[in-house]
C-alpha cells in the first residue's frame, strides 16, 4: 500500500513541477529558474533587450581610404577611421550617438612612445562612414540572412544620425551613399580592426 501512495504522489508532483513551462502570459507563471538556479532579475531583462538592440560598427585605422561610386570618388580621408555601421532592428538614435561618443573617444592611435592611446580626437583625424547591413549577418546556415537589420528607411534615418553625431564632435566626417554598390579603398594602418556595438561594456 505504501508503494501505490508513493506512485500516486509522484503523478501529482510533477504536473506541479512542469506549470513552471506555460506561456509567459498566462496568470501564476513562475519565473523559470537560470542555469546558476537563480531566477531571472530584472536587470537580466533589461540585458537581453540591450542584446537584442545593437547598432554594430566594424572600426578600421587608416592612413587613407576612398568610397567610390560607378568609378566615381564620392568620399576621402587621409589620416583617421573608416567606420562601417549597422542599425539593428529596434534601434533608435540612443544607440547611434552612444556609438559615435565611443568612436571618436576610442584610444587606438599611436602617441610619442608608439602605443595606441591616442583618439580620433586627439590626433585630429577624419571619419569614412559606411552604410554596410552585413554586420547583421546571421550564419547559422550557409547563407546568411539579415532580418536583424533594421529596415532600410530606419537603417538610414539612423545612420545619417550616426554621422551627425560624429561630426558633433568636431570630427570631419564623410559618407558613401546608404545602399548603394560602393567600392572602399582602404589602407589599414597597423593593421587596427576593431569590432564596437551597443552591447560594449
Amino acid at each position: 500500500m505504501l508503494h501505490v501512495t508513493a506512485a500516486f504522489l509522484c503523478l501529482v508532483i510533477f504536473p506541479v513541477r512542469n506549470d513552471a513551462h506555460r506561456d509567459l502570459n498566462e496568470p501564476g507563471r513562475s519565473i523559470p529558474l537560470r542555469p546558476s538556479g537563480k531566477a531571472g532579475t530584472v536587470a537580466d531583462k533589461r540585458h537581453q533587450e540591450r542584446e537584442e538592440r545593437r547598432t554594430r560598427a566594424l572600426i578600421q585605422r587608416t592612413s587613407g581610404a576612398t568610397v567610390s561610386i560607378d568609378g566615381r570618388a564620392v568620399g576621402e580621408i587621409g589620416t583617421g577611421l573608416v567606420v562601417f555601421v549597422c542599425a539593428m532592428r529596434g534601434d533608435g538614435e540612443a544607440q547611434s550617438a552612444w556609438l559615435a561618443r565611443k568612436t571618436v573617444n576610442l584610444r587606438i592611435f599611436r602617441d610619442v612612445a608608439g602605443r595606441m592611446n591616442r583618439s580620433l580626437l586627439d590626433v585630429a583625424g577624419s571619419a569614412l562612414v559606411v552604410s554596410q547591413f552585413t554586420l547583421a549577418a546571421e550564419t547559422k546556415g550557409n547563407r546568411p540572412g539579415f532580418s536583424t537589420a533594421a529596415p532600410p528607411a530606419e537603417g538610414e534615418r539612423l545612420y545619417e544620425h550616426f554621422a551627425a553625431q560624429i561630426r558633433s564632435h568636431g570630427v570631419v566626417a564623410t559618407t558613401g551613399s546608404f545602399g548603394a554598390d560602393m567600392k572602399v579603398s582602404l589602407v589599414n594602418d597597423g593593421p587596427v580592426t576593431i569590432w564596437l556595438d551597443t552591447a560594449t561594456p
